[in-house]
């Protein structure tokens, strides 16, 4: 297999209906059934959404023409980078390209922008996640400030105004622990705060050592307490205890499958399996716990179940996957689905 050299990825990392149509995206992992019988795993492309006009019926010419005359405007995705489905089926989607917030309800039919900060729109949308009261957490790795929504009508306010971050972007809530840990990825190092915001400590540094980093990104948090770490110029993922110890890590550079050119959204499913998305493959890999390749979904296209530069990944509790197809200007919906190796 050829292999990358970090000299070479440097800049490319830096820079930079209800119908279910079953995909043949997936491989026979190694996980292990209560009878032992080897698991096969799927991956069905369920939606894909770019705009209101995807959430209501085809319109007629008739009502074409009334939109035209009273100026009625659909909102468009422009460049969709992360994004998180809430207990309410509504997905919160950042739109990096218009720097705003849009809240998408496909059960009600409705999308709707949240509401920008007072300073205005948001410039460098990243990282989001969600706390068990309902609160969204969304960084801007700009302004370095993470900003909190009580409510996506009102505007959101900064969370902690004397809270010092370096270039803020990957997000996640730890519910073992009730904290929020935050990528400072121009300082190489994670942030771990309380519910309030408060600093409690730093864990890392820059280093390519076990627990040191190289401009970290997203971060992920399973219900178990567990930190997913994308060490993106170490060109791999790392996993942390919810005590901030680190676990284990895997991965490294290259250019053949289960290797890493430009990970970017991280995010794990019910059975333990972990998905990495990885911008320049323009695909989705998925390992197991240990870190071993199980397969992957998606390639390079405008055609649904590809993707072009995809950036943020979400999996719900019913192992729904969300993809932020960036380039595409799109977000993808997939569903797993679990069979056995017995089945034809």
């Amino acid at each position: 297999m050829r292999r990358f050299t970090h000299r070479f990825f440097i800049l490319a990392v830096l820079m930079g209906s209800a119908v279910v149509l079953e995909q043949e995206l997936s491989a026979q992992s190694q996980a292990k059934s209560a009878s032992h019988s080897p698991a096969v795993f799927r991956v069905q492309f369920v939606q894909q959404f770019r705009s209101s006009q995807d959430l209501s019926p085809r319109e007629g010419l008739g009502k074409r023409i009334l939109n035209l005359l009273v100026g009625q405007k659909h909102l468009t995705l422009t460049k969709p980078v992360n994004l998180l489905s809430d207990s309410h089926g509504r997905w919160w989607i950042l739109d990096q390209g218009s720097g705003t917030i849009l809240i998408v309800d496909p059960q009600k039919h409705r999308i709707r922008p949240a509401a920008s900060p007072r300073e205005g729109d948001f410039p460098s949308l990243v990282g989001i996640c969600m706390t068990p009261t309902g609160e969204v957490l969304v960084t801007d790795s700009k302004r370095n400030h993470i900003y909190r929504y009580q409510n996506p009508s009102q505007k959101p306010r900064r969370f902690n105004d004397s809270l010092q971050l370096h270039q803020p972007t990957g997000i996640a809530y730890c519910e073992k622990t009730d904290q929020i840990w935050v990528a400072e990825t121009a300082a190489h190092r994670l942030a771990v705060l309380d519910s309030r915001g408060r600093l409690l400590k730093y864990v890392g540094r820059r280093g390519t050592e076990p627990g040191s980093f190289n401009f970290p990104t997203f971060l992920w948090c399973d219900r178990e307490g567990f930190i997913y770490v994308v060490d993106a110029l170490n060109f791999r993922i790392q996993i942390f205890t919810a005590g901030g110890d680190f676990l284990s890590a895997f991965g490294e550079p290259g250019d053949a499958t289960g290797y890493f050119a430009r990970p970017k959204g991280v995010a794990t499913d019910s059975f333990g399996h972990i998905y990495v998305v990885d911008g320049l493959f323009h695909t989705v890999q998925v390992f197991d716990r240990e870190g071993n390749f199980l397969y992957r979904f998606g390639q390079q296209g405008r055609e649904e179940g590809e993707f072009w530069l995809p950036t943020g990944i979400f999996v719900d509790r019913d192992n729904r996957i969300y993809v932020a197809d960036s380039y595409n200007a799109r977000i993808q919906v997939f569903q797993l689905v679990r069979g056995t190796g017995d089945e034809n």
